[in-house]
């Protein structure tokens, strides 16, 4: 699906850069590293304000977003990316967790599918994603920062 108003920018934090691709209705993406989205290559007022609000959740002055958000999946992706971003702060689920909240308690291997795929890091928080071992759904950098962003805000929130 070709869309001929998304613009995407890379902006610095201090955990590296963030690249944060947005559509006309809000929020398509945010990815860490500097990396190439769908779209233009330039900043925009709204992609500007995201990274204000994640800079301000990075400083410890946010717990949560008001960006509009436009991820691109499937309708099932979507309900549990919704179901995501109403995970409170510094807390977490597991893909059960989640997956018993959208009414089908066996699909929890086709949520964790999902969470694995959320295209907006940190504004949809699959961080706050768990094993019921307690650990982080993915042992690779990506994992790591999952760990690294529900850490912070545990210690943040004296958790």
């Amino acid at each position: 699906m070709m869309h001929s108003m998304l613009s995407h920018y890379s902006y610095p934090t201090p955990h590296g850069p963030i690249t944060i691709c947005v559509s006309e209705k809000g929020v398509r993406a945010v990815a860490f590293g500097e990396v190439q989205l769908a779209g233009t290559r330039r900043p925009t007022e709204l992609s500007n304000r995201c990274a204000t609000e994640l800079l301000e959740y990075f400083a410890g002055k946010r717990t949560a977003f008001d960006i509009p958000l436009d991820p691109e999946g499937t309708e099932f992706q979507k309900s549990v990316w919704e179901a995501l971003a109403r995970v409170p702060f510094a807390t977490s689920v597991t893909s059960g967790d989640l997956a018993r909240e959208l009414g089908k308690p066996k699909s929890y291997r086709t949520v964790g599918a999902a969470v694995r795929e959320n295209p907006i890091a940190v504004l949809v928080p699959d961080h706050r994603v768990v094993r019921a071992n307690g650990r982080p759904i993915a042992a690779d950098a990506r994992g790591r920062i999952r760990e690294g962003l529900l850490h912070m805000e545990r210690e943040r929130a004296g958790a």
